[in-house]
């Protein structure tokens, strides 16, 4: 944990509302897997800049909101996975592949790997320093987890998944040290396809995330989840893959409690982790009230201690208006506050 950091502190998932100006959200088609330059606005000459201004938004935003440990928003991103798994060596850009989406009822396109899984230099790591420069808040920077990008992409070279994660985990361990240097406070793993295939996940999910971290100082920190809020309405109360991470290598875990209104007596089979704890509600654009996200708080209480607690939405805020989003945040910290002042009497 960072020292400096309340009792009880909020961070988010990741990602913020990106701004119309900068994104045409109807053109992104969904959650990129593979390239999806239609959906900037912004001529390629002026996209970065135009980037790094949407990007200070959503710092100040996060930090006028209150929030304790912030990210960039993942403003740059056309979605949180594709543009690191674009990066890498490997990849076929000109011929993408097909797999299945996560509820396997239609295939989507991915990047299809085509040679051997390498990191090629830092992909992420400017945004980080751009996060560390612009911010006066602790902070996050967030990246796919190698078991995630495994399930997103069409394996043509390697004898089987298990063998391309550990690639990937590679990758992913070389760009998380890359991000580290930046002096990043906690680095994050994107890992929502552990839920989604927890057969696989039970064979070699713990053992790609440990070999991404290998190394990492921490806080380090693993987000699961159901499925963006805009897209799975109807979420189960309960994760098929969770408990097998009180093993990893990893701080803090992070999972969707709000919209699942999941039974949380099974945090106490995660030991000392710190947790993580979605109390927003993202399917949603009403603003809950600062006792609702107290209430949902102190839900968690009986089973992890205050000091290993940290609230935050379910998921990514992206596909939130703006609006909502920080009336979403405000109330956030405010909920946070009040169990703050009545644990301390």
């Amino acid at each position: 944990m960072v020292s400096s950091l309340p009792l009880i502190p909020t961070t988010i998932v990741g990602s913020y509302p990106q701004p119309s100006w900068l994104v045409d959200h109807d053109a992104a088609k969904g959650i990129p897997r593979i390239s999806a330059p239609q959906m900037w606005r912004i001529p390629e000459p002026f996209l970065e800049a135009a980037q790094d201004d949407a990007t200070r938004l959503a710092i100040r935003d996060l930090e006028r909101a209150g929030i304790d440990v912030i990210t960039d928003g993942e403003i740059r991103r056309e979605s949180y996975s594709n543009r690191f798994a674009l990066a890498l060596d490997g990849i076929d850009l000109a011929h993408p592949g097909a797999a299945a989406g996560r509820s396997g009822s239609r295939t989507m396109p991915v990047p299809r790997v085509a040679g051997k899984i390498k990191w090629r230099g830092p992909v992420e790591a400017r945004d980080a320093a751009f996060l560390v420069a612009e911010a006066t808040h602790a902070t996050k920077i967030t990246l796919p987890g190698p078991f995630t990008l495994a399930q997103q992409a069409q394996n043509d070279f390697y004898k089987d998944d298990e063998e391309m994660a550990m690639d990937y985990a590679v990758a992913v361990n070389q760009e998380l040290k890359a991000i580290k240097a930046t002096g990043i406070n906690i680095v994050q793993l994107d890992e929502p396809w552990l839920q989604a295939r927890p057969e696989r996940a039970n064979r070699y999910g713990v053992k790609v995330i440990n070999r991404a971290l290998e190394g990492i100082a921490g806080p380090t920190a693993i987000h699961l989840c159901m499925g963006y809020a805009h897209v799975v309405k109807e979420k189960p109360d309960h994760y098929s893959f969770l408990t097998q991470l009180a093993d990893a290598a990893v701080d803090q875990i992070s999972i969707e409690a709000a919209q699942p209104k999941m039974d949380l007596g099974v945090l106490r089979d995660l030991g000392r982790k710190t947790i993580i704890l979605g109390v927003i509600d993202l399917a949603t654009h009403e603003v809950e009230t600062a006792a609702e996200v107290a209430k949902r708080i102190e839900r968690a209480l009986p089973h992890v201690a205050a000091d290993r607690l940290m609230p935050a939405p379910d998921c990514g805020m992206k596909y939130l208006p703006r609006a909502a989003a920080f009336g979403k945040l405000e109330a956030l910290a405010d909920g946070a506050a009040l169990v703050r002042k009545k644990l301390a009497g």
